[in-house]
C-alpha cells in the first residue's frame, strides 16, 4: 500500500429516483475528491434503494447508466471508486448456480480506476434473511442471487477486498480477504436501524482488527420507500480498531488519512497474520 493518503466513506439516503440518486452520490463524491480523497466508498444500492420487486425488474447490467456515470465521475476527479452496489440483472443461464429467468437480480459492488476503468466486480455473498429486532422481516434471498467468488484487485492505492453489508458479520469472508493481503476492505452498506445501534461500530471494529487492514464503510441513512430505515453512521476504522472518521446521522462525508507505514507497525508488533494456524474441524 502507498501511502499516506485520504479516503472517503459517503453516506446517502437513497430512494426509488434513480437520476435522483445519482445526482445525489456524484454531489458527494465531489465533495470528498474536494476534501482530497483519492479512494471514495459508496453505499449499497445507492443507485436505487425501493422495493426488491421493482429494483429487479429495472436491473442494470454491468455497462448499464449507472456503470457509465461512475466511470465518467471517477476519471474526471481520478479517484478510485467503489461504486456500493447495484441490482445487477442476472440471465437464465445458471451463471449464479441458479437459473433467475428474471425474477432475482445480483447485489453487485464496482471498482473504477483513476481513468474510469472497470477493474473488478464483486456479488454478495451472504444474503439478509431475517427476521427484525421490534417487529418486521426481509428475505433478500426471494430478490437476489448469491455470488459465488470474492473480490480482491490491486489498485493504485493498495490491495483492496470487496464485501458487501451482511458479509460483515461472517468472519471467514475476511479472513479469506486477510489471507489475500488485503490493505484495504470496502463495505457498501444498507445496515438496518434495527441492527445497526448494537452491532454495526463493534462489527466493523472486530474486522478492523482481525484483518489489520483499513475498513471503509458506507451505509445508507435514514427512511426507504418499502425498505427498513438504515443506521447511517458511515466510517473509516483503521487496523487497530480506532474509528478514524465517522458520519453520524444524515447525508455526508467522512475523510481519514489512510497510512501504510502504520498498517505495517501494527502488523510487526502484533503478528498475528504470520501465526495463522490451519483450524482443524471441531471435535474431529
Amino acid at each position: 500500500m502507498i501511502g499516506p493518503f485520504r479516503a472517503a466513506v459517503v453516506q446517502m439516503n437513497s430512494g426509488a429516483d434513480r437520476a435522483e440518486n445519482l445526482s445525489q452520490a456524484e454531489q458527494l463524491v465531489e465533495l470528498a475528491a474536494g476534501q482530497g480523497a483519492r479512494l471514495v466508498v459508496l453505499p449499497e444500492m445507492f443507485n436505487r434503494f425501493c422495493a426488491s420487486r421493482t429494483m429487479v425488474a429495472e436491473a442494470e447490467p454491468i455497462q448499464g447508466p449507472t456503470s457509465r456515470a461512475m466511470s465518467s465521475l471517477a476519471a474526471r476527479l481520478g479517484i478510485v471508486l467503489v461504486a456500493g452496489s447495484i441490482y445487477e440483472r442476472v440471465g437464465d443461464d445458471g451463471a449464479f448456480g441458479v437459473d433467475c429467468d428474471g425474477t432475482k437480480a445480483a447485489n453487485t459492488s464496482l471498482v473504477f480506476d483513476e481513468a474510469g476503468k472497470l477493474l473488478a466486480t464483486y456479488r454478495k455473498l451472504h444474503l439478509f434473511d431475517v427476521d427484525l429486532p421490534g417487529g418486521g422481516s426481509i428475505r433478500e434471498s426471494h430478490y437476489v442471487a448469491p455470488g459465488t467468488a470474492t473480490s480482491v484487485v490491486d489498485t493504485s492505492l493498495g490491495r483492496l477486498g470487496q464485501t458487501i453489508c451482511y458479509d460483515l458479520r461472517f468472519a471467514a469472508l475476511f479472513d479469506a480477504l486477510s489471507a489475500a493481503e488485503c490493505d484495504l476492505i470496502a463495505l457498501p452498506a444498507a445496515f438496518t436501524l434495527a441492527t445497526g445501534r448494537d452491532h454495526w461500530e463493534v462489527l466493523l471494529r472486530a474486522r478492523a482488527i482481525e484483518t489489520q487492514s483499513y475498513v471503509l464503510a458506507s451505509n445508507q441513512w435514514g427512511h426507504h420507500p418499502d425498505q427498513p430505515d438504515s443506521f447511517g453512521h458511515s466510517m473509516i476504522v483503521d487496523p487497530w480498531g480506532t474509528v478514524l472518521a465517522q458520519v453520524a446521522d444524515g447525508v455526508g462525508v467522512a475523510v481519514a488519512t489512510i497510512d501504510g507505514e502504520r498498517a505495517t507497525a501494527i502488523r510487526a508488533r502484533l503478528p498475528v497474520l504470520r501465526h495463522r494456524r490451519a483450524i482443524p474441524p471441531a471435535g474431529a
